[in-house]
């Protein structure tokens, strides 16, 4: 092998090498500053909750003290703490509707809305709907047969009355596509839908 070869080898075993050691100095820098952000960010960042821990929910215009994990639902404080019976649970990815509620005037599905996010918020359940003078929702639904088994009708006459709030004046084709988050597996659709065009006409 000539030296001009030689050198040339030398030369790029050299770079090579220096070029490794520089990346490999690089990563090592790298990790280390990662790491102590992280830690920074640990320090300084919220407080993760963990465990069992007390919290105050507004729910039909009363306070109510709960206990609640994390991972908690609304929905389980609803049924399991405050023994409000009507949202169901059908399904945790909200799917079916069956578990309406108003928070803030707003329908959402209780069974997919961590308890400790509704701090601070108006809930309202199908039972807010009843008692001695019944709002005219669910009355509206007896009165036009708008249920069988009866599992999707709480959200549904929570989703009627949250939409006829916004729109009072409401078409036939408005409420159906404004009623197009829930599911009932009965078909009772015609009857929900008449039930809300009644409400609209000032009916029963």
């Amino acid at each position: 092998m000539s030296d001009s070869k030689q050198k040339a080898g030398t030369r790029s075993d050299f770079n090579r090498r220096d070029f490794l050691r520089g990346s490999g100095a690089v990563a090592a820098a790298t990790a280390i500053h990662t790491q102590q952000a992280l830690g920074a960010e640990e320090k300084s960042g919220p407080a993760v909750l963990a465990g069992t821990t007390k919290i105050d929910l507004q729910v039909n215009g009363k306070s109510h003290s709960v206990a609640v994990e994390p991972r908690t639902t609304l929905l389980d404080v609803l049924r399991y703490q405050l023994d409000l019976t009507g949202a169901k649970p059908v399904s945790a990815d909200a799917s079916s509707g069956a578990s309406t509620v108003l928070v803030d005037d707003k329908p959402m599905s209780a069974s997919s809305l961590l308890a400790v996010a509704c701090v601070g918020k108006k809930i309202r359940t199908v039972e807010s709907l009843g008692g001695d003078k019944p709002d005219v929702v669910p009355a509206a639904f007896v009165e036009h047969d708008a249920q069988q088994c009866g599992f999707c009708t709480p959200g549904f006459v929570l989703a009627v009355r949250a939409f006829l709030d916004k729109h009072p004046k409401a078409t036939e084709d408005e409420i159906r596509k404004g009623l197009n988050g829930n599911v009932c597996r009965c078909g009772t659709y015609a009857n929900i839908v008449q039930a809300a065009i009644a409400v609209v006409k000032g009916g029963k």
